[in-house]
């Protein structure tokens, strides 16, 4: 499993937050009492949840002990719970079950998703945020340095919209689905594999045990990165990033 670093997640808080935010703004709900944040990293996503309705019983949960521990320390008054994502059941059927940039790292998600719809209360919300960028440089780039059939390359995990319709439409009395494409703009002097060292590269780099090796890979990773995203006049670095959103309310 991967060592998720909450300080390198949050290098770029300002553009991770934004699809959350749409995401969060698509909710149909005005008084929900429970709130469950599924992967929810560092906390500060579920921190909004816990403002917009501050009336609700949130409480974050994640698989990564460095990221709750960050929660924990940057927002005392929230419930945090570590437990495996892939495996997590509700105590409690919530009334929004949320879900910002983390299903994306299981599987099967033909039997997953209708799974946590299912967990949510009749009438209740499954909200959903999943990067879909797995086609573009950021994850090729991994797939070129390691070899497409190396272990550690990055698959596509993320469905057609038209896929995650049919397998929740039937339970649901609306569904939203939608995609968006970030332009992101960023700065430093490589900023899209530092982008993506909090993230896709991740479970590489951890997945490479040799230092010399890990070395290599990256350097070369950058290389490629560089050579894909070329600075504006500016020196600003531009990042289209494609998310799929969905929002499922519970028939």
């Amino acid at each position: 499993m991967a060592t998720w670093n909450a300080q390198t997640y949050l290098k770029f808080s300002g553009e991770r937050l934004r699809p959350a935010l749409d995401l969060m703004a698509q909710i149909p709900l005005e008084a929900p009492q429970t709130i469950i944040d599924l992967g929810c990293g560092p906390g500060n996503v579920t921190h909004i949840l816990s403002e917009r309705w501050a009336g609700a019983d949130i409480s974050g949960v994640d698989s990564s002990s460095n990221m709750l521990e960050k929660a924990a320390v940057t927002y005392p008054s929230l419930t945090w719970k570590q437990e495996d994502v892939a495996t997590w059941q509700a105590d409690v059927a919530p009334d929004i079950l949320y879900s910002n940039a983390c299903l994306h790292w299981l599987d099967d998600h033909e039997t997953l998703f209708p799974k946590l719809l299912k967990q949510v209360k009749p009438q209740g919300v499954l909200a959903v945020q999943m990067p879909n960028n797995f086609a573009a440089m950021t994850h090729q780039a991994i797939r070129d340095v390691l070899g497409e059939n190396h272990p550690l390359s990055p698959k596509y995990p993320v469905h057609e919209a038209r896929d995650y319709y049919d397998w929740l439409n039937n339970e649901c009395t609306s569904l939203n689905i939608w995609e968006t494409t970030y332009m992101h703009i960023l700065e430093g002097e490589n900023p899209i594999a530092d982008w993506t060292k909090g993230a896709a590269l991740r479970p590489v780099l951890d997945g490479l045990s040799d230092e010399a090796e890990r070395a290599e890979f990256e350097a070369k990773y950058r290389a490629l990165i560089l050579d894909a995203y070329p600075k504006s006049a500016n020196g600003k670095t531009v990042l289209p990033f494609k998310r799929l959103f969905m929002v499922a309310v519970r028939g």
